[in-house]
């Protein structure tokens, strides 16, 4: 008997039948034509024109709105066309299509004690000496204890490098006031999170994750709009606001567990 309803999200038409032999439901997103069989979310209740903007959550409204109430496993998952969760890790170069399909996750056994599984945490406060020289060389220079000092190179202070200073705690003051405090130390003291917005929980689970998510980041679009987001880390700024807060809210709410993350991109295998 499946235990899951697993997505996997891509923008390119192309992806679609290898997503269906690696066992997902394909999920068409963004303005290319994917086939009446692929999901999307453009029907229905939606809001597919902040796709630029919100990324993968386009989709998790549409799934809120339309069809959440209709999947009848316990547990539902979420990976990418070129990001998967794996059951051990493998080195991704000349990785046959047939070895990825051995390594992917499609299945789950019910976990003891266990309500949702994310991929290993990825720290940043290992900055690239280069990206730092780059884009930020003057926040350091003025801020030197950061070349020495890893627990100040904490998720708030990336969130302001990378998209825009200040716009983190706008955002976090938007939160109601059970989340707002405890976000906020989360970003301010952690220095690692659980990456890609991708994530397998039960069922149950997500209904009260879309109905804080979702009202929180329309709060958001009344101080950061869309029309003055320039650049991939201010136009994405929802979801990457969003990924920060799934990190948060499922790993200090519920019994979870980490499993790794490949990053293999499906267009290599564009011959099958």
């Amino acid at each position: 008997m499946k235990t899951i309803t697993f997505f996997c999200l891509t923008l390119n038409p192309n992806h679609e039948e290898n997503i269906k032999r690696l066992s997902y439901i394909p999920v068409g997103l963004g303005e290319k034509k994917f086939s009446k069989n692929c999901f999307s979310d453009r029907k229905g209740i939606n809001i597919s024109f902040k796709n630029p903007f919100y990324g993968e959550y386009t989709f998790h409204y549409w799934l809120w709105k339309n069809y959440l109430d209709q999947i009848q496993t316990e547990w539902v998952g979420f990976c990418q066309y070129r990001k998967f969760f794996i059951k051990n890790k493998i080195n991704s170069n000349d990785l046959s299509f047939n070895d990825l399909k051995d390594h992917v996750i499609t299945e789950i056994d019910q976990p003891n004690n266990i309500e949702c599984i994310l991929g290993e945490k990825f720290s940043v406060s290992n900055y690239k000496f280069s990206k730092i020289l780059k884009r930020h060389f003057l926040h350091f220079l003025f801020n030197p204890s950061l070349f020495f000092d890893e627990k100040k190179r904490n998720l708030k202070l990336q969130f302001d490098l990378f998209h825009g200073k200040g716009n983190l705690d706008l955002a976090i003051n938007l939160l109601e006031k059970k989340d707002r405090e405890n976000f906020k130390d989360f970003m301010y003291t952690r220095n690692s999170f659980n990456p890609h917005n991708m994530f397998l929980c039960k069922k149950n689970l997500l209904k009260g994750y879309y109905e804080t998510i979702f009202p929180w980041l329309e709060k958001c679009e009344k101080i950061f709009g869309f029309s003055n987001l320039k650049g991939y880390g201010s136009q994405r700024i929802y979801g990457f606001l969003a990924e920060r807060f799934l990190s948060y809210w499922f790993t200090s709410k519920y019994n979870y567990r980490e499993i790794p993350i490949i990053g293999k991109d499906l267009s290599d295998y564009k011959n099958l």
